[in-house]
């Protein structure tokens, strides 16, 4: 009777640490963390303006800032995939 009472608590404490196994994966927030940057980029360059720069010649330049904010998540992307899916030496 004992151990069967063991087992049964066994088995439930071990769904419980499958699930918070499951939800704490350093890899699936850092993948959640890299979609949502392109993400960003996706609706700024869909929906986003220009960025115009003038310069003191009286001439400018125009780009979209969906250039501006993909080279910040390329940045980002690579940060984050570095330090969590990088190698390590131990």
């Amino acid at each position: 009777m004992m151990a069967t009472a063991m087992h049964d608590q066994s088995s439930a404490q071990s769904g419980r640490d499958g699930w918070a196994s499951r939800v704490l994966v350093r890899e699936m927030w850092a993948t959640l963390a890299i979609i949502a940057m392109w993400v960003a980029v996706l609706f700024v360059g869909v929906y986003g303006g220009d960025a115009t720069f003038q310069s003191v010649d009286s001439s400018s330049s125009t780009i979209p800032s969906g250039v501006l904010v993909a080279l910040f998540a390329a940045i980002g992307t690579g940060s984050v995939a570095k330090r969590v899916f990088g190698r390590t030496s131990e």
